[in-house]
């Protein structure tokens, strides 16, 4: 056995403890300013957002990951009866996005990088498809080339699930725009996370922002005037000022991700352990760490009996969930997504992990024989 000191699978204090200072400053300035809702640091958030991400883009803070993609589906038009693409694994906050309007989700499986298959696409598109909704799982973004051009061969929509790949690019350019908006979540887990909910909408289209902007505040473009009927949905001051924080961090955030994502994959040599695959010209984020074993429940065990934590994302495909039984799926339906949520397990991966504790977990894996 292991040491007595268990290393978790994240630990959100430990991302907290890097910037104390900051925080709290900043925190602290938010509450004596007296304006707490849709103010300057929401404002200053969504200009360095935008600016950060690279592209000619805007974006519009809300109140959650769902609601981002509740808000830009309806902003775009998405309404009831409407077919839209997304994949069989991952999150079921994606779906809730699409039924929330009235759409119907249409599941495609995931290729072996665990995103949408583009390849497989095509086969899932009828008369009343609208568009395709990505997820970029786990900090790798989705190879998006055949994806953009199917899109346009059939004049769909395009939009992006990016609550895990803040920052993840694909052939130079970061996810949220490839599409007609890139929905992002701020939960506190997330690379670019807050400290409760937080969400954000970005596109290169204005007016589309604008709208958003406009459908987050009780449909009101300006104070008592109502011009459409809109949502209560609004990033907080509060949040979008401690976002600022850690977004001028992200640099070294990621680059601490990113060590330990590459000392798992030097390091894990155990033939029963299967390693993330990276797909070409992706440069992923590690929100996860996401491994394969046969035997997930007795490999996460043995890691737990060795003081090594770790998690499953996501146990159950969406499509087997009760909410959405009425869909009419079954177990079968798509046995790729149903493979994979029986044999992933996330190793720890956080905003900081010592040396040490990167050396063990690597050492605990190795040691697994099944």
């Amino acid at each position: 056995m292991e040491g007595k000191s268990m290393i978790p699978v994240n630990e959100l204090a430990r991302g907290y403890n890097l910037y104390r200072e900051e925080y709290e400053e900043k925190a602290v300035s938010v509450l004596r300013s007296g304006w707490y809702v849709l103010g300057k640091e929401v404002e200053a958030f969504e200009q360095e957002y935008a600016d950060a991400l690279g592209g000619d883009c805007y974006c519009a803070g809300v109140d959650n990951g769902l609601n981002a993609i509740r808000l830009g589906l309806h902003a775009c038009g998405i309404g009831p009866g409407d077919e839209v693409i997304v994949q069989s694994n991952g999150y079921i906050a994606t779906m809730l996005g699409v039924t929330q309007n009235g759409g119907i989700p249409v599941f495609v499986e995931p290729d072996r990088y665990h995103n949408l298959d583009p390849d497989k696409i095509e086969a899932a598109i009828t008369d009343k498809t609208k568009a395709v909704l990505v997820t970029h799982l786990y900090g790798q973004a989705t190879r998006m080339d055949k994806v953009v051009e199917i899109c346009k061969k059939h004049n769909l929509m395009l939009f992006e699930d990016c609550a895990q790949s803040h920052f993840s690019s694909y052939k130079g350019t970061n996810t949220g725009l490839f599409g007609d908006a890139g929905f992002f979540s701020f939960y506190p887990t997330k690379n670019l996370g807050c400290f409760g909910d937080g969400g954000g909408i970005v596109s290169r289209n204005k007016a589309l922002i604008d709208k958003i902007k406009t459908l987050r505040n009780y449909g009101s473009d300006y104070k008592y005037h109502n011009i459409v009927l809109g949502f209560n949905s609004r990033l907080d001051e509060l949040q979008a000022g401690l976002l600022r924080v850690k977004l001028s961090h992200m640099p070294e955030l990621l680059a601490n991700r990113r060590h330990i994502a590459e000392a798992y994959l030097k390091g894990i040599k155990n033939p029963l352990v299967e390693l993330p695959l990276l797909a070409e010209d992706v440069v992923p984020v590690w929100y996860l760490f996401v491994v394969r074993v046969e035997e997930q429940a007795k490999f996460r065990e043995f890691l737990l009996q060795n003081d090594v934590q770790t998690d499953v994302h996501f146990p159950t495909p969406p499509h087997m969930q009760p909410a959405l039984a009425y869909l009419g799926h079954h177990e079968g339906s798509f046995p790729i997504a149903e493979n994979y949520c029986k044999t992933v397990v996330s190793l720890p991966m956080m905003d900081y992990l010592s040396d040490e504790e990167i050396d063990k977990v690597i050492r605990v894996v190795n040691s697994y024989e099944g």
